[in-house]
Order: structure tokens, then C-alpha cells, then sequence
């Protein structure tokens, strides 16, 4: 049997890691630490359905407690991780002990950037939004008649967005750059996801900053923003990115820039010492990047447990995102980095698109907005490394099936 296997972090890629080496048959003892109280759950629901009422957190666990014990998977929660010692092998708890291990996998995930304390960041009221905790101190505040401002953007204050409204809050939403989405989408996807906002309620400021929070007795008043307004506001969420947390790889000599480097095995600059999930960084046609979703944590982690059991067949990445906003579906096939053009097309259902990102000629990436027909060709060509016939693209009569062939 393999020596012990140490998985730091236990969300997706952890308990990913940990459910793939048993399908494999493989039985080497297997510890699980996690920081949270609670055992692996599903993440992205929290924002969602927990957050609206409409799913209970038992159905977001992944396996119950009895699987843990009936598969001999250790898990120890509420446990921080203080360091790793590479000499001696063992991963020293916060706690005072200690865990040994042969080989150790940092599934540590990403934490969200926030708000300055100089600024009012510390003020009650303000909030992110990655973990239960969070989600569980939102769902008491989120109360319809509340004025609610996002802070940033991209897919986490939209999504946050979209909740607030079905609960009833007015939502203002700036973004400091010139339009939302602005790293991640082109501007027609931007356009489209920014339209339906505005429908159901939300005010939108691009071009704005922020300033600082004004408090009252320890809790957040208002706002002042880059144009000079200030805003009345109850709750605040900060919706501006996350840093890997790659503090204990980097503390024990670990290769990081902004995350901890893997090759594409998943090994870091110690061969005994993986990393997979939001915390990794890949190579990703000849650039370092770190994938930020579900998707990414699942395959490299399953890939990894492939090499833990005696594989050696690299990692390669195939993403696919998804966010769900109202009664919208926004899917995303592949990874936009670096495109030099776009196609629009529309969709057969009313308000329905999806938008086709190239580089140098070569199909990239897939935005498909309510359009499931567009997300699954897009996703086939980019698993095949076929290349779409742009006269079908841009005819919206054209059947996509014609791209498959």
C-alpha cells in the first residue's frame, strides 16, 4: 500500500482528490484537513439557492459523514494548517499537532479580496460572499427594502445581484472599469448580461469607483463614490476578486506567483507536494494562469489522483463555465485568454446569444447566453480542435449541427 496522502483544504479538489483514489481502488490511508466546521460541500448553490431559501445545506455535501469512516478517509475539521515541514514530511497544526505524510496535496483554494479597514472595511454590514459563513451572515441581512451596493463587476456581484433583487433589495452596482465583465467577457456578452440587469431593477454605474464606506455606530451608512456622490446604503458586498492562498506553499519554499506552480501532473517544485484547484497555477498555452471554478478543481484533481495511483498522463485542461442569473443561463466553453476578435450570433429563443471568441483564426472560447445549442457545439469543436465555418456562424437561419459534421 502507498504511504499517507495529507490533503490541506477541504472543498472541491480536496474531497475531489480524495472520492477519485477510492474509485481507482486505491487504498493508501488518506487524511483530509479543513479549516471549516462543516464537512465538503458544494460552493457555488450558496450564493444561489441557499442563499434564496431554496435548498437546504444538507443537500449541498457532497458525500454524508458514514462516507468518510467506510472508505477509511480521515477527516479533521475546524482545523487550520499553521506549516508545512518539507524535511521532516509533516504538516504542523494550529492546534499544536502534527500530521506526517508521504505524499501532501494543497487544495487550499482562494479567499476574497477585501475592503481596507482605512476605508471602512471593517465596518458591520460589509460583506463577501465564498463560504458558508458568508452565505449565513448575508441570508440574515437580505431583507427586502434594504438598500444593497455592490462593489465590482464580474460574476460573484452579479450573481449577488440577481439574488438581492428576487429578495426584494435595491441593488446599485458599480465597477470601476469601463463597462462589467470587463476581464472576462467581450463587450457584446457584457452588453447582454448588463441589459437584463437593468430590466429587473439593478442600477448599473460603470466608469465609478469607490472612495470609502461611511459608518455610524460601527455600522456601514453610506458610500462615497470616485464622481464624488455619496450613497445612502444598509449592506455592502465586495465583489473584487480573490487571492490564492498559496501562503503556506510559499512559507515552506514552494514555487508561487500568485498561486503555487504545478506542472502538468499537478506536482509542485517538491515532487512529494501537489496542488490542484484555485490555488494552482497552470501552464495554459505557454502562460501561467490560475483557473478560478468547479470545473477546473474537479479535473485536475481527478487527473491527480490518476498520477497518485501510477498514472503519468498529463493534465489538460478543457474549461467550461457556467453562472446562473435570474432565469438566465450563462455557459461558457473554453478559456478567452488573449482573443483578437468575436462573432455575435443570436439565438432561436427572444433575447438568447452567444459569442464566439478567436485567436489568430482558432476558435477559443464560447459565450452562450439561454442558448444550450451554442454551448454544446462550441464545447464539442473546442474538444476537437475543429474549427467552425464562420458563413454558418453568421448565419442565424444556419443549423449549428452543420459545424459538427
Amino acid at each position: 500500500m502507498a504511504g499517507r496522502l495529507v490533503i490541506v483544504g477541504a472543498g472541491q479538489a480536496g474531497f475531489a482528490l480524495a472520492a477519485k483514489l477510492r474509485a481507482l481502488k486505491d487504498g493508501r490511508p488518506i487524511t483530509i484537513i479543513g479549516s471549516e466546521p462543516c464537512l465538503p460541500y458544494q460552493r457555488p448553490p450558496l450564493s444561489k439557492k441557499y442563499l434564496l431559501g431554496e435548498m437546504t445545506f444538507e443537500r449541498l455535501l457532497f458525500r454524508p459523514e458514514s462516507w468518510f469512516a467506510d472508505n477509511n478517509v480521515e477527516i479533521r475539521l475546524s482545523t487550520p494548517v499553521e506549516a508545512i515541514d518539507r524535511e521532516q514530511k509533516i504538516v504542523r497544526l494550529f492546534d499544536g499537532s502534527a500530521v506526517a505524510y508521504d505524499q501532501l496535496a494543497l487544495a487550499t483554494g482562494a479567499t476574497p479580496r477585501r475592503l481596507p479597514t482605512a476605508i471602512g472595511g471593517d465596518l458591520g454590514g460589509v460583506f463577501t460572499v465564498r463560504d458558508k459563513a458568508d452565505a449565513d451572515a448575508l441570508a440574515d441581512e437580505m431583507k427586502a427594502g434594504r438598500r444593497l451596493l455592490i462593489i465590482g463587476g464580474g460574476y460573484i456581484g452579479l450573481e449577488a445581484a440577481a439574488v438581492a433583487r428576487k429578495l426584494g433589495l435595491e441593488v446599485t452596482l458599480i465597477e470601476m472599469a469601463e463597462r462589467i465583465l470587463a476581464r472576462v467577457a467581450a463587450p457584446a456578452t457584457a452588453g447582454a448580461m448588463r441589459a437584463i440587469h437593468e430590466a429587473e431593477g439593478v442600477v448599473i454605474r460603470e466608469n465609478t469607483g469607490f472612495v470609502r464606506l461611511i459608518g455610524l455606530d460601527g455600522r456601514v451608512k453610506g458610500a462615497e463614490l470616485s464622481d464624488g456622490t455619496v450613497l445612502d446604503v444598509d449592506m455592502v458586498i465586495a465583489g473584487i476578486g480573490v487571492l490564492p492562498n498559496d501562503q503556506l506553499a510559499s512559507a515552506a519554499g514552494l514555487e508561487t506567483m500568485n498561486g503555487i506552480i504545478v506542472d502538468a501532473h499537478g506536482r509542485s517544485s517538491d515532487a512529494d507536494v501537489f496542488a490542484m484547484g484555485d490555488c494552482a497555477v497552470q501552464d495554459w498555452n505557454g502562460e501561467r494562469v490560475r483557473l478560478e471554478s468547479v470545473q477546473n478543481a474537479v479535473d485536475q484533481a481527478e487527473a491527480v489522483a490518476a498520477v497518485l495511483a501510477g498514472g503519468n498522463e498529463p493534465y489538460r485542461p478543457k474549461p467550461w463555465f457556467w453562472s446562473d442569473q435570474y432565469e438566465v443561463k450563462l455557459q461558457i466553453a473554453g478559456f478567452n485568454l488573449g482573443y483578437d476578435e468575436t462573432l455575435t450570433r443570436p439565438g432561436a429563443r427572444e433575447g438568447s446569444l452567444s459569442v464566439w471568441y478567436f485567436r489568430q483564426g482558432n476558435l477559443i472560447a464560447v459565450d452562450a447566453i439561454n442558448d444550450a445549442k451554442a454551448y454544446v457545439t462550441g464545447k464539442k469543436l473546442l474538444e476537437t480542435g475543429r474549427q467552425p465555418e464562420r458563413a454558418v456562424l453568421l448565419d442565424p437561419a444556419a443549423d449549428l449541427k452543420q459545424l459538427l459534421g
